[in-house]
């Protein structure tokens, strides 16, 4: 994780990036595994953190060949869980992962199974953020002030950050229903 955290304006390269990186990635997937462009560089014109996160859908962690994501330029990282919202009570397996960063160009590589909770949150949150831009602005804003106020302090910008996308979240899953949103195509 970084030491720092920076917010950068949008740049057009993040798109370029993650065509880049999803070639390396998908030499080495799973079979039947597919990928999507997630986080604030997948969303036009939200400022971020220049790292490009990835998700790779599986249909079972068990088939993830770590040796061979670390050939192609990704290190393992022991990060298996993901953050559960307050309240949320969830199956064990849900919100496991397995979790990798790039070598090279920073990224985060978030390898998810088919049709668990965490599978489908970091997808509707982008796609929801994607269609409401003052919901996006907003939390842009909220990254930006957080970045500024504790730039050193990843531990306190995430434990903000994860409350703030819960809220998103529950704005994201009323209109997924609205208008019967289901997982996109993969990018």
């Amino acid at each position: 994780m970084p030491t720092r955290i920076e917010i950068e304006e949008p740049q057009q390269s993040w798109a370029e990036d993650f065509a880049a990186l999803k070639r390396a990635i998908m030499l080495v997937a799973p079979a039947g595994a597919y990928l999507h462009h997630i986080g604030s560089t997948a969303i036009p014109g939200l400022p971020a953190k220049d790292i490009i996160d990835i998700q790779l859908t599986v249909n079972d962690l068990a088939d993830v060949d770590v040796e061979a994501f670390e050939r192609v330029g990704f290190e393992h990282s022991p990060i298996v869980i993901d953050h559960c919202p307050p309240g949320v009570k969830l199956a064990e397996g849900e919100l496991h992962k397995a979790f990798f960063r790039s070598r090279g160009r920073p990224a985060n590589l978030h390898i998810r199974e088919k049709g668990r909770f965490n599978q489908r949150y970091s997808l509707l949150c982008r796609d929801f953020l994607r269609a409401h831009g003052t919901a996006a602005n907003a939390y842009a804003l909220i990254k930006q002030r957080l970045a500024q106020r504790f730039p050193d302090d990843v531990d306190f910008y995430y434990d903000i950050k994860d409350p703030v996308f819960d809220i998103i979240m529950d704005g994201a899953n009323e209109w997924a229903r609205l208008i019967g949103w289901s997982e996109p195509p993969a990018d």
